[in-house]
């Protein structure tokens, strides 16, 4: 069996496994996030999404349907690039990240985010996603968090490669079935061991029947529990 073969097949059982779960709303707290974001005339983000019941008042869902809406009202004004991103920060942070309000602060706070934004995105849409990962540098923003903002800025036609969240559950889960970014694309550089995440996870989920994106949410949801292998992400 080739190593993609047997890839496939140690994913299959996981993908069978979670086929009943979905990914659900990222619940955050609109006046954690306001301080923060007022400086910069970012707030209008904090009324995107839709109010979260049963929890405190003002509370908000977010969903990655949520950030496809304002990436699609964002067109090539920088503001509409920016509130992307501010939104792409806030879903990726949820109420579990106390970090993430400080860490956007800074990004915005940065002179050279208007342009990564519009560079990186026009990258990513053109299938450039090792140029992108190369050229996206701005205060506070690691790649846990750019990646979001490569996929939530990714408006092409699904049968595309397109870009996929990179974060430490992810990679926790790849490497206890045995995978390792930097083995398989034979470099240490990250941004090429980035593009071969991403091409092939969209070459295991193409033989499993789901979107590439689904595949990289499940990953991400069992955080290394797969039975397979211990210790922390290798990358």
């Amino acid at each position: 069996m080739t190593i993609q073969g047997d890839m496939v097949e140690r994913l299959r059982p996981l993908v069978e496994a979670c086929q009943d779960r979905e990914q659900g709303a990222v619940r955050f707290r609109p006046a954690t996030w306001r301080p923060w974001l007022e400086p910069h005339g970012a707030t209008r983000v904090l009324s995107a999404g839709t109010p979260a019941p049963g929890f405190p008042a003002g509370d908000r869902h977010l969903t990655r349907g949520d950030l496809a809406t304002l990436r699609d009202r964002a067109d090539d004004r920088p503001d509409g690039l920016r509130d992307l991103f501010t939104a792409t920060m806030i879903w990726g942070s949820g109420t579990s990240n106390g970090r993430g309000p400080r860490h956007t602060a800074a990004a915005l706070s940065d002179p050279r985010l208007p342009r990564t934004l519009r560079a990186t995105r026009d990258a990513v849409r053109a299938g450039e996603l090792r140029q992108a990962y190369e050229r996206f540098a701005v205060r506070g923003v690691g790649r846990s968090f750019f990646t979001k903002w490569f996929a939530a800025a990714d408006d092409r036609d699904a049968a595309s490669p397109r870009a996929l969240i990179l974060d430490d559950r992810v990679l926790r889960s790849l490497n206890r079935l045995g995978w390792s970014s930097a083995t398989a694309a034979g470099s240490r550089r990250r941004s090429l061991r980035y593009v071969t995440y991403v091409h092939s996870m969209h070459a295991w989920a193409e033989p499993l029947s789901l979107d590439a994106s689904r595949l990289e949410w499940i990953m991400f949801e069992l955080n290394g529990q797969v039975g397979t292998g211990t210790g922390s992400p290798i990358a």
